[in-house]
């Protein structure tokens, strides 16, 4: 029953919101490229510099938005943010129809979107540890990884079929609309929010924009966590066009072939985020953080044997479904993981760093390893992707730290859960009860 106690009423607004606006972002994924290439006949140079470029970018324009965050009421600013990527989307449909819709404002809206998106994110956060109490933070992120997962499973077959029917900007226009829902949702949650310290600062100082960066790098725990995500998330993304490449030129595999194999496996993490839970409670979190961290380290480079035919499906399935079942038990504990180990006055500059950082490094990793494709090929870079990837989890925190984290400041607030080491059953128990959970009614 650990998953399906009540939250309240006012969770349930919020995980509404958050459900929407998922997916909608899972029925318009991959949009962009889409139209860039199908309406405006955009090169391969074109569609990485707008992937690249936005998220870059994006990244550059959210630094300042962290401390703003930080010091106001954070539903208004979750608000403003949806109402914002409503607005910059919306436009795309708008100018298509009237025959103005350009590469620029393609690239504009994708770097507003990233920015606001990360601010989104930071208010969330903060606004998350706000409303929930402390032992029920690990079971609303599971909910909401469950969410964005369920929501990558059916969004794009939908949204592939709404292009082919409609034409490419149907799923932008649905995503513009979700967001304008999940302000709407945002909004009903009701109830009072304290008001922030500095609410009366005439402006930002210039210790704010590093002060998240600082408090991160002076944390022993938050510390290994950043550095290990940054690898696992730079280097699984960086690889995401070279996979495409792969399978849709040189093996030639169809597009509904492609999408199925990166599709079908989103339901391991439907059943990772359900189990995340249960196996922290028998296990305790620091254990499962860490085993799980482990194990989602060690399947991309079985990407890099992918072969023509049948067989290559069956190898693409079989790896995603083993890497997106370690990320649903990863990530739910991790987020909450992070948000326990930070002090509520420097939630949202943290997390604004943390995402400014990964955009950034995303992007980066991206060109890089488009660079490595075309001197070697995209399976050696696939394969040099994976090989980098067994070594993030030394990065990992090898013990839990509970106390006194925050090397430059005051003590955590943390429940300890007593775990200061992984053994191979709390592997095996992930593997076992993921099994377990295929049977499961859902």
């Amino acid at each position: 029953m650990i998953g399906r106690r009540s939250l309240g009423r006012q969770f349930g607004w919020l995980w509404a919101a958050y459900a929407v606006s998922a997916y909608g972002s899972g029925f318009g994924f991959g949009a962009f490229p889409l139209i860039a290439i199908l309406v405006l006949h955009a090169g391969p140079a074109e569609v990485s510099v707008l992937a690249a470029a936005g998220l870059a970018v994006g990244a550059v324009v959210a630094v300042p938005l962290g401390p703003w965050v930080e010091f106001r009421r954070k539903r208004p600013v979750m608000v403003a943010m949806d109402l914002t990527r409503f607005a910059a989307l919306i436009s795309i449909p708008a100018a298509f129809a009237l025959g103005w819709l350009t590469f620029a404002q393609l690239l504009i809206v994708s770097i507003i979107v990233a920015a606001a998106k990360i601010a989104f994110n930071a208010a969330s956060g903060a606004y998350l540890k706000a409303l929930v109490r402390p032992e029920d933070l690990l079971v609303a992120n599971g909910r909401f990884e469950s969410t964005t997962w369920t929501a990558m499973v059916v969004g794009p077959p939908l949204g592939g079929a709404a292009i082919g029917l409609f034409g490419p900007v149907t799923t932008v226009l649905a995503d513009a609309a979700s967001y304008l829902l999940s302000a709407a949702g945002i909004r009903a949650i009701g109830g009072t929010e304290p008001r922030p310290a500095r609410t009366d600062a005439p402006r930002l100082r210039v210790g704010d924009l590093s002060d998240g960066w600082r408090y991160i790098l002076t944390h022993r725990a938050l510390r290994s966590l950043f550095f290990n995500t940054l690898g696992v998330n730079g280097l699984i993304m960086a690889t995401a066009p070279l996979i495409a490449v792969l399978m849709l030129g040189r093996l030639g595999f169809a597009p509904w072939q492609y999408g199925l194999a990166f599709a079908a496996p989103c339901v391991g993490g439907l059943m990772g985020s359900r189990l995340a839970a249960r196996l922290v409670a028998r296990f305790g979190r620091h254990r499962v953080l860490f085993t799980a961290g482990v194990l989602r380290a060690c399947w991309s480079l079985g990407l890099a044997f992918i072969r023509p035919g049948a067989g290559g499906i069956v190898v693409v399935i079989a790896v995603q479904f083993g890497l997106v079942t370690c990320m649903g038990v990863f990530n739910p504990v991790f987020a909450t993981y992070r948000l326990e180990h930070t002090e509520k006055d420097r939630i949202a500059r943290t997390l604004s760093a943390w995402s400014v950082t990964s955009s950034a490094s995303v992007a980066a990793l991206t060109a890089l390893w488009g660079l490595l494709a075309s001197i070697t090929s995209p399976r050696a870079a696939i394969a040099i992707a994976g090989l980098l990837l067994l070594v993030t989890p030394l990065l990992l925190p090898r013990h839990d730290h509970t106390t006194s984290g925050y090397e430059g400041g005051r003590a955590d607030e943390v429940v300890p859960d007593g775990s200061r080491r992984v053994t191979t059953s709390a592997a095996m128990a992930i593997a076992a009860a993921t099994a377990k959970a295929a049977a499961m009614p859902r």
